[in-house]
């Protein structure tokens, strides 16, 4: 397991152990890139930057799956936003396939937000 992303509250990009050094920094910009062009339509940051990512792993054969949240349980995306995510990671070039996995524990909450969103958002 590697972490690429030092920030509190960006989550650890993981790999399995066969992945090739280079193909894992070279996929995980690429995942990240991809994750930071999603945003929820009623919040003007992105949906990495808002913490809504929780887990994402890449596998030996470049297939990454995802777990990722909410602001609420009750979003009206909900159904739309794991798409708009599979499709912008499957997009980055040499992923072979994903896998977004909605969750709701632990229950998103502000203090998941980088100091970027903070800016944004001019909530500090």
């Amino acid at each position: 397991m590697t972490e690429t992303d030092t920030q509190p509250n960006h989550p650890e990009i993981a790999a399995n152990p066969e992945l090739r050094p280079q193909d894992f920094d070279q996929l995980s910009e690429g995942i990240v890139a991809a994750l930071k062009t999603v945003y929820d339509p009623e919040i003007p940051a992105d949906i990495y930057e808002l913490g809504l990512i929780y887990r994402v792993e890449i596998d030996d054969s470049h297939f990454v799956k995802i777990d990722m949240t909410l602001t609420a349980p009750g979003c009206p995306v909900a159904g739309e936003m794991p798409v708009w995510v599979e499709n912008a990671v499957a997009s980055v070039p040499g992923v072979a396939g994903v896998d977004v996995r909605m969750v709701f524990d632990p229950p998103w909450d502000q203090s998941r937000m980088s100091d970027e969103a903070r800016v944004a958002l001019d909530m500090w």
